[in-house]
């Protein structure tokens, strides 16, 4: 009778202990089926796998924090350099006229007021340095300073923290807006603020901790609401920001209940709009046509109390795409590209619109001589189709709002022409006349080439569109 068991494992043969090498082979063997038997075939990957993850996610943490540490140094040397521009303008606009003991001011100013105005042009200048060597625009690089400056003042348990890597940019820039809103004369104030969203300012994911600063805020307030409703009120405005694909977003900031209800009025006419029969449209799209009809209506108090004349928006409309032979997209003024029927209609029928048609080959070229110091309208009109934008590298404000500037100035020969003249913002524009920087124009190309008081050199920006 066979009494040899069924178990397909290796079996140990009567004279295998008195044989070291084959014990040990058969021992190799089993411990290869045992492994074979207990350890799918994909264990070690996922093992493998497993400690890739560990190690990412270490480095996910430490990279994170080291760019909070990064962020918070770049906030802090923006307020520096400003900082010191204030309190020392010599680098920036030249030496003081007013330490001369023979100055004279032409415009009659006192030595108190020269002085102050070289440090604001000073800072001016600064954050335009700072803009173009970083690719930053000026109103970043001045709020991460303001914001640096009220972190450290009023919030250094948050700022100690930023600088630490504990603290979420996005919560630091919240916890600083709210400080910022506290009344200049009450530190206690300030300190109970930031002592008591310091913890939640490490927690907390930017949404909730901005609505828990905000609760904190609020309660630690010395002012009554309704003083502080009062001001706020002062400061309500609308602005208007390019979207892709010919859109655009438009946002009204005012009090809260008036627009609340004006909400709820676009929701309650979506809402009825959208149980119509026939009615496709999403509700979505709705809150948005019902919107753009109550503010577009021409029967509203507002409307009929307006002036009847109406602002005029230039559209640059190449000829052969409004004769439909071309592609070419039409510019509309502050925002660029829009698609063709909207440049037909606008260019065809509306009269409150400025029209401007391109020559598809050559364009239209004006240069103007010395006889006239005042830039005109035709020039002006040409140096908006070149130059939509200011001229200062970063700079993105319209040619509607700017100066325009004689590159080479007209005291010392500069002429009215096209290739020495552009649009400045009065900001940038005083930046130009009143500080180091300066702009050079290519005796070829007649781009312009600017160059800051610290020789950093930048070209003037492409058109944005």
């Amino acid at each position: 009778m066979d009494t040899s068991s069924d178990d397909p494992g290796p079996r140990r043969s009567p004279d295998l202990w008195d044989d070291p090498v084959a014990l040990a082979s058969a021992l190799a063997e089993y411990d290869e089926y045992l492994e074979s038997q207990a350890t799918p075939a994909w264990g070690h990957d996922i093992f493998t796998s497993g400690a890739a993850h560990d190690v990412a996610v270490d480095d996910a943490g430490e990279v994170t924090a080291d760019l909070r540490r990064l962020t918070a140094r770049q906030y802090g040397l923006f307020a520096q350099v400003l900082r010191d521009a204030a309190d020392c303008p010599d680098p920036w606009c030249g030496p003081d006229p007013t330490l001369d003991p023979h100055w004279t001011n032409p415009r009659d100013l006192t030595v108190s007021r020269v002085r102050a105005e070289r440090a604001e042009m000073a800072v001016r200048a600064a954050v335009c340095d700072l803009a173009v060597r970083t690719r930053l625009s000026e109103v970043v690089i001045r709020t991460r300073a303001a914001d640096a400056d009220t972190l450290q003042e009023r919030c250094p348990v948050v700022w100690a923290a930023f600088c630490a890597g504990s603290v979420d940019e996005r919560n630091a820039i919240t916890a600083a807006g709210y400080a910022r809103s506290l009344p200049d004369d009450a530190p206690d104030a300030w300190t109970a603020f930031d002592e008591r969203i310091a913890p939640s300012a490490t927690a907390l994911p930017a949404g909730k901790f901005r609505i828990k600063a905000r609760a904190i805020r609020e309660r630690i307030h010395p002012e009554g609401i309704d003083e502080r409703h009062r001001r706020a009120r002062e400061d309500r405005s609308t602005w208007l920001g390019a979207e892709l694909d010919g859109m655009a977003t438009f946002s009204i900031y005012g009090p809260a209940a008036e627009l609340h209800t004006i909400g709820a009025r676009v929701e309650q006419c979506a809402r009825h709009l959208h149980a119509q029969e026939g009615e496709t449209r999403t509700l979505a799209q709705l809150r948005a046509d019902t919107a753009i009809d109550l503010l577009g209506s021409a029967d509203s108090d507002v409307t009929r109390g307006a002036a009847t004349g109406k602002p005029a928006v230039a559209i640059t409309v190449p000829v052969l795409t409004l004769l439909g032979r071309g592609d070419e997209p039409a510019m509309l003024d502050g925002y660029g590209p829009v698609d063709t029927a909207t440049a037909s209609s606008l260019a065809g029928d509306a009269t409150s619109w400025v029209r401007i048609l391109t020559h598809p080959v050559s364009g239209t070229v004006l240069d103007l001589d010395r006889k006239t110091y005042r830039v005109p309208k035709a020039l002006r009109r040409w140096l908006g189709v070149r130059d939509p934008v200011c001229a200062f590298p970063g700079c993105g404000r319209l040619v509607r709002d700017c100066d325009i500037d004689h590159r080479r100035e007209w005291h010392a020969g500069g002429t009215t022409s096209a290739r020495n003249t552009g649009p400045l913002c009065r900001p940038h524009h005083r930046v130009k006349t009143e500080t180091l920087w300066d702009v050079r124009t290519d005796s070829e190309t007649g781009e312009a080439h600017w160059v800051s008081p610290t020789a950093l050199s930048a070209d003037t920006d492409p058109p944005p569109w």
